[in-house]
């Protein structure tokens, strides 16, 4: 096979891509800023939810080479928006192989795995074959959330909610979903600012009810100020507010700072009613219980995450939320 010649430009989901004496690492925060963040935020930043190579190729065989860990990884091939196969590396691997691909000009999508680093050493094309940059003529959407956006359960990296919604609307997808770490930061709001968006999603309150970080004084302001940081940049892009789905223990069970669900459910709306009254048009709030409410609580193992079909449930849920964005 033959070595392609990659740089970061086809990197796609991710925010940075710091080069190490090992190869290319994705992060989902800028790597060059990192101590303006939280270290556990830093943590699930260099985890790869929603990276991906994606290049265009007629080769019928790509072999990604990646750097070794101590922990197994999932690997998931989409081309042109279709899930084709999962390859597993278990720990210690870094070998990828996809093989008995069509041998005709295709978009060929290399997801990562959703819970793990990943670096990035080589990428390998049958010899005789071509490969190049993808196009970035997709919608660029952009969602911050929590681990239910993070999917570490998902059933592979392709089929994280954020995933099977982008797959099926061909947008451009950056996850922003940090396991545990969804408290609505002014650092956070700054990185989304920046970025490229056709289209902006914000699942917030799980985070901050699990970790008390913000109570009924402080939680509706953090909301106006992420919302107010982010349309610096994105006057007019849809911003889609989030609140959370179903979590039977925390709906009206009070937290250490007296916030429960059922309480922050109407801070959201209210903090989305407020702001469109000032006129943001392009805000909307969609309620987490019509994207997994009481009745599919079997799908919640732990009374908090989906399982992978619940993800891909929630997936079904928010397509119906959010609107199609064309090029």
């Amino acid at each position: 096979m033959q070595t392609i010649e990659i740089n970061n430009a086809w990197f796609r989901g991710a925010v940075s891509i710091e080069t190490n004496e090992n190869g290319l690492q994705p992060w989902r925060l800028p790597h060059d800023q990192l101590r303006l963040f939280a270290s556990k935020l830093v943590e699930k930043a260099g985890e790869a939810a929603g990276v991906r190579l994606a290049f265009l190729t007629d080769s019928t065989s790509v072999e990604l080479h990646v750097a070794s860990t101590d922990q197994d990884r999932q690997f998931d091939i989409v081309i042109d928006d279709e899930y084709i196969g999962t390859k597993t590396l278990l720990a210690g691997d870094d070998l990828c192989l996809f093989s008995n691909l069509p041998g005709s000009m295709k978009r060929v999508d290399l997801y990562f795995p959703q819970y793990a680093v990943v670096t990035v050493k080589s990428l390998k094309i049958d010899v005789g074959a071509t490969a190049e940059l993808a196009p970035s003529n997709q919608p660029r959407w952009v969602t911050y959330g929590s681990s239910i956006t993070q999917c570490t359960t998902a059933e592979s990296p392709a089929h994280t909610w954020p995933a099977i919604v982008a797959r099926h609307r061909s947008w451009d997808l950056t996850c922003l979903g940090f396991a545990g770490q969804c408290h609505l930061e002014p650092m956070v709001a700054r990185v989304i600012r920046d970025l490229p968006a056709d289209v902006i999603s914000l699942c917030l309150g799980i985070n901050v009810m699990g970790g008390n970080s913000l109570n009924i004084r402080t939680f509706r302001s953090a909301i106006f100020g992420m919302v107010s940081i982010i349309r610096e940049k994105h006057l007019y892009t849809p911003i889609y507010l989030f609140s959370p789905i179903y979590c039977p223990h925390r709906e009206t069970d009070d937290n250490v700072v007296g916030m429960n669900l059922v309480t922050m459910r109407k801070e959201i709306q209210e903090a989305v009613n407020i702001l469109t009254s000032y006129g943001d048009s392009n805000l909307t709030y969609v309620d987490g219980l019509e994207i997994m409410g009481e009745a599919f609580v079997d799908h919640l193992p732990d009374q908090l995450h989906p399982n992978a079909e619940g993800y891909k449930i929630m997936a079904n849920h928010v397509l119906g939320k959010l609107k199609d964005r064309r090029m």
